[in-house]
């Protein structure tokens, strides 16, 4: 096994990453940070480690201690400065797909086994055949249920349709195959809420092809940004235009929507790679594509993995596109979360998925510095989606929304995701910021803890960095508020010490949002 790891291990051995220093920091602190930062893997050798990892698979079963009708399939493989390899796994029983039993198997450069974060601690023993069971739903798969309670055989469904608001919607459902019992269900399409709309002037990646210039990135994975011309299905159409000059920051110039889209796939793009040593959303250095002028009048934006995807609608009398820059960093963000962790998008893992878009949403608009849209923590500010001129979350005290969580209780699962997000946002804003009353590029925030406690914050660049981490190598698709906690300590222990400043900030931002 140890063999088969090194192998899996050094598959994919490159030149390291040289990671500045930060201002303030000693020497042994930042070595320690860039060590335990992820390698930005190139598309051939991320295929090779995908592949070595693959090999290695049926020892690493072994290794954990799987049963002997289980097996991995790998989905996805981080290296660390430092040689450390995070390899995340789904899991199969008898064949079939085990619905929240994805794990990460991490091991240390020499290949030496030196952990195991699961979905599910909990063992599987299904009969997947003699038994009574019935009749699966019309399209369903056969699946083993994991991902809460005891494993059990069960029929996943796909339901395809429109949602209330326009969205398209895939919903899937699990039911179980011996009662019929539905078990979970959960949403798969992601919402979120030139010269661009929101971002003034700026620079767009395009591409000249004879004598027409188009809205695709090449430096960018080939990101192409798309007019759906109000329809709500299909890629749409390429813009394209014989100047390399586009929109004219107006609502009615059908281009404007398009410079904000594919501003923020770049400013996105750019951020991942610049801060996470990412290579674009999935790792593999493949770019997602951006659709704009859904529908009529459509007030919202979502992810669609299936077509690994981003779709803006132009907002109320389609004069307020949902494309402003931290929009198009959320939406981006579900796939980065799709392509890592992948929490399901129900509950408080769904919390935690919207949390994560909002998070990084909001790290890009940081990291644009642009002028015209100053970083804040706010989350749509710029699209008036209410009509009276208010954000549409606010991380530094959640509830001011009026429906969000500022802290964890028993109950916040219940809550839309996009409102039991507000405990993610809080301790990302607690963790960068700190508690109590500050100006940040002249927005006001107070925000307070549910204990009365200070704290003290560690810089939103060291907070981000922790989130990443934990959400690539140490969440799984069932990681709630608690394994969210656990998660974000592991990753700070890595980056920074178990005993430094930065540890202990996320163990009591944590605790200021109740989660303990």
């Amino acid at each position: 096994m140890r063999n088969s790891l090194r192998a899996a291990a050094l598959a994919a051995t490159a030149a390291m990453v040289v990671v500045g220093v930060q201002s303030g920091t000693s020497a042994g602190a930042a070595d320690r940070e860039a060590g335990a930062s992820a390698r930005v893997l190139g598309v051939a050798e991320r295929a090779d480690a995908l592949q070595a990892a693959q090999a290695a698979a049926p020892a690493a079963a072994r290794q954990i201690g799987l049963g002997a009708k289980e097996a991995l399939v790998v989905r996805d493989v981080i290296k660390d400065v430092d040689g450390t390899v995070h390899t995340r796994y789904e899991r199969t029983y008898d064949g079939l797909p085990v619905l929240g039993g994805d794990l990460v198997v991490h091991a240390k450069k020499d290949g030496a086994l030196k952990g195991v974060t699961k979905s599910t601690g909990a063992r599987i023993s299904v009969a997947t055949s003699g038994v009574s069971l019935k009749a699966a739903p019309a399209g369903a798969r056969k699946v083993v249920w994991a991902a809460s309670g005891t494993p059990v055989l069960a029929y996943e469904a796909v339901v395809k349709g429109t949602q209330k608001d326009g969205t398209p919607s895939e919903r899937h459902v699990i039911t179980d195959a011996a009662t019929g019992a539905e078990l979970y269900s959960y949403e798969a399409i992601d919402t979120g809420t030139g010269t661009s709309e929101y971002s003034g002037k700026v620079t767009l990646g395009t591409t000249l092809s004879g004598s027409t210039y188009s809205l695709t990135d090449g430096g960018r994975g080939g990101h192409k940004t798309y007019d759906l011309k109000h329809g709500s299905s299909g890629t749409g159409t390429l813009f394209t235009k014989a100047t390399d000059v586009w929109g004219d920051g107006t609502p009615q110039n059908r281009e404007t929507a398009g410079v904000d889209a594919h501003y923020g796939a770049a400013v996105t793009w750019d951020f991942y790679k610049a801060e996470l040593n990412r290579n674009g959303i999935a790792g593999n250095g493949k770019a997602a594509y951006s659709r704009v002028h859904y529908g009529n009048a459509y007030v919202n934006a979502f992810w669609d993995d299936s077509c690994f995807c981003m779709t803006y609608g132009d907002g109320a009398n389609n004069l307020k596109p949902l494309t402003a820059l931290d929009v198009a960093g959320h939406e981006m963000s579900h796939g980065l979360t799709a392509a890592t962790a992948k929490l399901n998008y129900s509950k408080e893992s769904g919390g935690l998925n919207e949390g994560t878009s909002d998070i990084f949403g909001t790290s890009v608009e940081f990291f644009a510095n642009n002028a015209s849209d100053p970083g804040d923590y706010l989350i749509g500010e710029k699209i008036d989606i209410r009509g009276n001129g208010t954000p549409l979350r606010y991380m530094d005290k959640p509830s001011k929304d009026g429906q969000s969580a500022d802290y964890w209780s028993s109950t916040v699962g219940n809550k839309d995701v996009h409102y039991s997000s507000g405990v993610a946002n809080h301790f990302f804003y607690l963790l960068s910021e700190g508690s109590g009353a500050k100006v940040i590029n002249g927005v006001s925030y107070n925000s307070p803890t549910s204990d009365g406690s200070k704290v003290t914050g560690i810089g939103r660049t060291k907070a981000y960095k922790i989130w990443y981490k934990a959400l690539s190598t140490y969440m799984t698709s069932t990681t709630n508020y608690a394994k969210a906690r656990t998660a974000t300590l592991s990753a700070a222990s890595d980056l920074y010490g178990a005993s430094s400043t930065e540890y202990k900030t996320v163990a009591a931002a944590w605790t200021a949002v109740n989660v303990k």
